[in-house]
């Protein structure tokens, strides 16, 4: 990983606006190809998709995003604000927003193209990142933010001064093949990330392609070295796999018809920290290298991420689910 900025030429800010998960990173436009070939655009990106997620859970939200001012930017900013996302910290910019092209397969997995060169979401100054560095509640980030320059250096150091703080930090790398460089180049910023944080959840895909030839268990226990304190690997229709401390967990999936996958992993990510939000130890004790949350508050909330995401696999597009939609 390049060398990031000192923590100290970041500014402190209060708190963003209270809320219990503060989400950082970008918001895209998903141009999703219908089955008579035309496109459809919906609101989309990783970060955007988890914050809704989590406002439509009922967990306080706010989103540290860069919006562009043009017509799709402004359809960006909407969607977040008519799903209660907080966005009062929001950066408005005149650069083009990020479009993500999706085509899906027969069984509804997306595959995606980017336009990604000079768009709003990478163009991070300091200043504009302070508000994420409270100390308070949960800080989450990832996808392609962590990434792209001349931002994603800025990004990590944001999250060093928001853990050294007392924030608790969250990411999902969500790797985009192509974006985010050689896999050696990708795999050592991931590593340095995760060093900074105390949640980290990927798909088995992601790990597949940044970790060649390794298990999920090997990468989870490498996660655990780094010092993370769970560590999360989503299986798709399988469920998920993870580690906290001493104890494994294999969470299975609900059975599900599903339309398409888009969103799903957000939409997990969301119920996760929704679920480690609601835990009265919302926090692994920092005095003891290894410590996790309490067994049965991991277990809660994996399985109450695998719902929201399995829900969400019922519905096109990145449409996360109300409780009133979850089962029981």
């Amino acid at each position: 990983m390049a060398e990031a900025p000192s923590a100290d030429t970041l500014p402190a800010a209060g708190p963003a606006g209270g809320a219990a998960v503060t989400v950082l990173g970008e918001a895209v436009v998903d141009l999703v190809q219908e089955p008579d070939g035309r496109f459809t655009a919906h609101p989309g990106g990783s970060p955007l998709n988890v914050a809704v997620g989590l406002a439509r859970l009922g967990v306080p939200t706010t989103l540290l995003a860069r919006f562009s001012t043009t017509r799709f930017g402004r359809r960006l900013r909407a969607h977040a604000e008519t799903n209660g996302v907080d966005l009062r910290h929001a950066v408005d910019t005149d650069d083009p927003a990020t479009l993500a092209i999706a085509s899906l397969t027969g069984d509804g997995v997306a595959a995606y193209d980017f336009y990604v060169d000079g768009t709003a979401d990478w163009q991070w100054r300091a200043d504009e990142l302070a508000p994420a560095l409270t100390g308070q509640g949960i800080l989450h980030t990832g996808s392609l933010a962590v990434f792209r320059s001349p931002g994603a250096d800025r990004l990590a150091a944001a999250l060093r001064t928001a853990r050294d703080r007392g924030a608790l930090v969250s990411l999902d790398p969500n790797i985009r093949p192509g974006l985010v460089g050689a896999p050696a180049e990708a795999r050592a910023r991931v590593d340095g990330l995760v060093a900074l944080a105390h949640v980290v959840k990927a798909s088995e895909e992601d790990i597949a392609w940044l970790y060649p030839g390794r298990s999920a268990q090997d990468v989870l226990r490498h996660w655990q070295d780094l010092g993370a304190r769970l560590a999360v690997v989503t299986l798709g229709a399988e469920g998920a796999l993870a580690v906290s401390g001493t104890s494994g967990f294999r969470q299975p999936a609900p059975v599900v018809d599903v339309v398409d996958t888009i969103g799903a992993g957000d939409a997990f990510t969301a119920g996760l920290l929704a679920g480690l939000s609601r835990s009265p130890a919302d926090r692994p004790d920092e005095d003891r290298p290894g410590s996790g949350w309490p067994d049965e508050d991991v277990a809660a909330a994996l399985r109450y991420a695998v719902e929201v995401a399995a829900v969400t696999c019922t519905r096109a597009g990145a449409d996360p689910p109300y409780p009133h939609d979850l089962p029981g």
